[in-house]
């Protein structure tokens, strides 16, 4: 039989980020760059959700010091360069490559040609919606340029 479709929890992509394991250190870095509130907000958002792994694959020291007060708005850039407006599923890009421009302002590519991947971080799980967008679980962290 065919496996169900998720069903759409009744959070935010917050919410939903905090209520995961393998999510921590991306819940850290939205707290400590004072995030929350707009990746709270109405959106939609579509976030590119780098796992705990991903970030611990950073050279060494890496997440510590974007996490420091005084390297928040270098932290901003990265995490919204992990959000673009508005909600895409994957299968509304499916068999498409093309150039997405993020919160940050820098284009993100991504290739759903053959899976997914974003600026060659592949998409682990995709489709998570919540409330106010779409998270999909990625396995690297990607940088702006």
């Amino acid at each position: 039989p065919p496996t169900p479709a998720p069903v759409a929890s009744a959070k935010n992509i917050v919410e939903l980020a905090q209520a995961t394991d393998f999510l921590s250190t991306l819940v850290e870095a939205v707290i400590a760059a004072d995030l929350v509130d707009t990746l709270s907000g109405d959106g939609p958002f579509t976030v590119f959700a780098p796992t705990d792994e991903a970030f611990a694959a950073l050279p060494e020291g890496t997440v510590e010091n974007l996490l420091k007060p005084e390297n928040k708005e270098q932290l901003i850039a990265v995490l919204t360069y992990h959000v673009v407006a508005g909600k895409i599923m994957s299968s509304d890009i499916a068999g498409t490559k093309a150039m997405v421009e993020s919160v940050q302002g820098s284009e993100l590519d991504v290739d759903a040609t053959n899976g997914v991947t974003v600026d060659g971080a592949t998409v682990v799980t995709a489709d998570i919606e919540t409330d106010n967008g779409v998270i999909h679980v990625i396995d690297r962290v990607v940088l702006p340029q």
